[in-house]
């Protein structure tokens, strides 16, 4: 019998900001495929700290700039559908960013929606359930809040 594969490495963006009454969201983006609200995500990229590389998702999919944090928040596991039509799983490291601006024009602008929602609300709209855990934690994490509070300060 043989092993089953390690999961395949990519990384995600948790773009965030506060609102006019202080409470945080949560920016997602629509996936291609089916319109699924998800992170904005890829693959690691040659050359690229992960952070970097993940901050890069955000510009492309969401149009989102701010400051990333180089301390990942968790990681999430999903199945992703191949253009051959086969499934790979794949194993999310996010990493949380603050935006301080939404581009107008951005690259998958006519691919893809964005959306800012609560942190309850996003958990609710994903459908994978780490990710949904991780989405109802980032509000009441303390370690998770005070990482993106630094990046806020010293931003």
């Amino acid at each position: 019998m043989s092993k089953p594969m390690p999961p395949v490495e990519q990384i995600a963006a948790l773009p965030v900001r506060w609102d006019k009454t202080g409470k945080l969201r949560i920016l997602m983006v629509t996936s291609r495929d089916r319109g699924r609200w998800v992170m904005p995500k890829g693959w690691q990229m040659d050359g690229k700290k992960p952070w970097r590389a993940a901050e890069i998702e955000a510009l492309e999919e969401a149009g989102a700039i701010g400051f990333i944090s180089d301390t990942p928040i968790g990681h999430y596991h999903y199945n992703k559908r191949m253009d051959d039509g086969t499934n790979t799983h794949c194993r999310v490291t996010l990493y949380p960013m603050v935006v301080e601006k939404l581009k107008r024009r951005w690259k998958e602008r006519e691919q893809r929606k964005r959306h800012w929602f609560s942190p309850k609300k996003a958990a609710k709209l994903v459908e994978e359930p780490e990710l949904s855990e991780l989405l109802r934690a980032v509000a009441d994490n303390r370690k998770t809040i005070t990482i993106i509070e630094d990046m806020r300060k010293s931003a």
